[in-house]
């Protein structure tokens, strides 16, 4: 069930928020953000775009700061004072694309979540970042040891930290990412494994719409003959492989390597390069009607990503595509905010419950306890009357 409003009534603060994957997702879990913080400037511009406009954020404050240089204080909140502290950490350090110098790494920035967690002391702790984390086992063992210890020392217990398949939770792609969860003794235990929630969407079906509309825009003669093709071959397929945003060190902004653009070519589509949406292309040529099918639209691959329709990216395409490509796909964000809304929520009904059970005991106390000594009423009564008795004689 997706809360938004009045209903949001725990707090989140997130860091490296992106283009918003992961805060769309909570957000639609019930979460009420207080701070989306990215260094990126054009992801601060999409959030902004998206945030600032829309009242059920309340007011949600986009910060564009390097996390390195920022400071839990300028949030203004008191340590235990929120409710929840989530982020997508940088994924290069572990990728199995990258070096996977771990902590040896510049962009690691688990030190600084750690940092914060024990600035803001905040109810739950979501991490998320690349499966390679967790894959191979001995590569990052003692890593991942080191940041449980960490948040065990101060009194945070571990819910789970496993691999989650976005194509479970409704997305059309494969793209499995790490979910570290952890939260305060007092709610460790209502937390529940997020379970596969829903029937695999397939590219064909996630696209069916959006590319017919591509084709019949361009009005070209015989459109409907091309978007046949494509339906009928993406058919023959299921869900898309993963969504690769690449860094600004690279070029152009494409669907992968060289496997990737394979497995996109059997969907029908063309990996080598991301469309113009309909209304800017000015190459049907090289967007529609490539021999190897259409490419992707920068909204097209955010509905890949699992995004809102209604959800607009900031920037030039390539700078768009890359923050739909590096983002967390809303869908499986939602499936574990839930789960931590709900474990927040049972916690706090304990708490409360407890609290009213104490407070009963102690008015019950007083309830029991001894009357004042001195002589019983109806000695006070008597004695009264004999003085009425005593004046009139």
């Amino acid at each position: 069930m997706t809360r938004t409003g009045p209903e949001a009534s725990f707090t989140s603060v997130e860091i490296c928020a992106g283009a918003g994957g992961q805060a769309v997702g909570l957000h639609m879990a019930g979460f009420r953000h207080l701070a989306l913080i990215e260094i990126d400037q054009d992801a601060c511009a999409t959030l902004r775009a998206n945030v600032e406009k829309d009242s059920s954020w309340g007011d949600c404050k986009v910060i564009n700061a390097d996390l390195k240089k920022f400071k839990s204080d300028d949030l203004g909140l008191k340590p235990g004072q929120l409710d929840l502290l989530a982020g997508g950490v940088p994924c290069p350090p572990f990728s199995f694309a990258g070096k996977q110098l771990g902590a040896d790494d510049e962009r690691d920035l688990f030190p600084r979540m750690l940092e914060m967690v024990a600035e803001l002391e905040p109810k739950a702790v979501m991490i998320e970042n690349v499966r390679g984390l967790l894959e191979p086992e001995h590569k990052f063992a003692a890593y991942r040891s080191e940041i449980v210890e960490a948040l065990e020392k101060m009194d945070y217990r571990i819910c789970y930290w496993r691999v989650l398949e976005a194509r479970d939770y409704g997305v059309p792609q494969l793209r499995p990412r790490a979910i570290l969860v952890a939260m305060k003794a007092e709610y460790h235990r209502h937390f529940k494994w997020v379970e596969p929630q829903h029937a695999v969407v397939t590219v064909a079906a996630a696209l069916r719409q959006s590319m017919r509309s591509r084709f019949q825009a361009d009005g070209s003669a015989g459109w409907e003959k091309f978007y046949k093709n494509w339906l009928d071959q993406a058919k023959l397929g299921s869900v898309a492989p993963t969504l690769v945003g690449g860094s600004k060190k690279h070029g152009g902004a494409d669907l992968g390597p060289t496997r990737a653009k394979e497995a996109w070519g059997k969907l029908g589509i063309c990996g080598l390069g991301v469309a113009n949406e309909p209304e800017e292309m000015t190459s049907p040529e090289r967007d529609l009607y490539s021999p190897r099918g259409p490419k992707l639209t920068v909204r097209q691959a955010a509905i890949i990503q699992g995004f809102p329709k209604t959800w607009k990216f900031s920037g030039r395409k390539t700078a768009a595509y890359r923050q739909v490509g590096n983002a967390f796909p809303p869908p499986v964000a939602k499936a574990v905010g839930e789960q931590i809304f709900a474990a927040l929520d049972a916690g706090k009904k304990e708490l409360e419950r407890r609290k009213a059970e104490d407070h009963g005991k102690e008015m019950l106390f007083d309830m029991t306890v001894p009357a004042p000594s001195g002589p019983p009423r109806s000695e006070l009564v008597d004695s009264r009357r004999n003085l009425k008795r005593a004046k009139v004689r």
